[in-house]
């Protein structure tokens, strides 16, 4: 069992917290995805999910590949997420 999930934040979710319940599914999906095509660093690499204003920006720890980065585009463009491919990537190496 993997114990070090991303954290997942949402602009407006004290207001609408619907949002963090839709990154969830996102955040499932995506995984799903990664781990159908055989990702095994998907996971290791992924540090934090923020949805602000319908968009979702993918934080981090190392650079993502194309693949990985389309697991969240296919996420969020299903009926679980937005709808859309209004996705953005951030990285943000690991505070050591």
């Amino acid at each position: 069992m993997y114990l070090d999930h991303p954290k997942i934040s949402a602009t407006n979710s004290n207001t609408e917290p619907d949002r963090i319940e839709r990154l969830n599914r996102v955040y499932g999906y995506a995984l799903a995805v990664a781990d159908a095509s055989g990702n095994e660093e998907f996971l290791g690499k992924l540090s934090h999910l923020h949805d602000h204003k319908g968009k979702l920006i993918v934080v981090w720890f190392a650079e993502p590949s194309e693949q990985d980065k389309e697991c969240f585009v296919r996420a969020w463009n299903s009926k679980v997420g937005d709808e859309s491919s209004n996705v953005e990537h951030e990285v943000t190496p690991p505070i050591v």
